[in-house]
């Protein structure tokens, strides 16, 4: 989806998309708790949320006394957000991974995305993949579908015009066989079912 089509539809859902954040916290809160013997996301001190939306992932992790640092390109999504933030450990942007985030390299201990990947053409992806790379010191995470999609999930998908399909088949090959500059993006990546529909990809920058 092109950047300006999709920031369009991001501002203009804003609003409802809100409705969803006090689900959204208790669904990311029950994830991170799962993967808790797997990963311990405490045991870090920073990382940043790309795609952040309204920030209910941003929240989850603040409340890990995580230094937090939210990115989007929607300004009124970030709007939404900058309101419900309760913490003072989150900082938003408004910022564009496409085009290159404002951050120097291994700025933050973890980077990670959820459900923006999918959203996204191959060529985005290659570009997000190598992006959140260069800016994560030790894991990027990518908090996205599997192949277990229901009708509903298909037909929004469908109707958003992303690369979904292709990408809940090849994601991890996506992610292992990614190159930028002639060196890998990631020098391992390892999958995670968390939900019924949804993984936890997990890459070694």
């Amino acid at each position: 989806m092109k950047k300006e089509s999709s920031t369009h539809l991001f501002n203009s859902i804003s609003s409802t998309y809100g409705l969803f954040f006090r689900y959204q916290t208790k669904r990311y809160a029950k994830d991170i708790e799962a993967m808790r013997d797997t990963i311990d996301l405490s045991t870090f001190h920073s990382i940043i949320d790309v795609g952040c939306g309204t920030g209910a992932l941003c929240g989850v992790l603040a409340d890990l006394n995580l230094e937090v640092t939210g990115i989007d390109q929607a300004e009124k999504m970030l709007a939404v957000a900058r309101k419900k933030a309760t913490r003072n450990n989150i900082t938003f942007q408004e910022a564009n991974v496409l085009q290159g985030l404002p951050f120097p390299d291994n700025q933050f201990d973890i980077a990670i995305a959820s459900y923006v990947a999918h959203g996204m053409g191959r060529e985005q992806r290659k570009t997000l993949y190598a992006e959140m790379s260069r800016i994560a010191k030790h894991l990027v995470i990518f908090h996205d579908y599997n192949e277990n999609r229901s009708i509903l999930t298909s037909l929004v998908e469908w109707l958003e015009g992303g690369d979904y399909f292709y990408f809940i088949k090849h994601a991890e090959t996506e992610m292992r066989e990614c190159l930028t500059e002639m060196k890998r993006c990631f020098k391992q990546v390892e999958v995670y079912q968390i939900a019924e529909r949804a993984n936890w990809y997990i890459c070694t920058p």
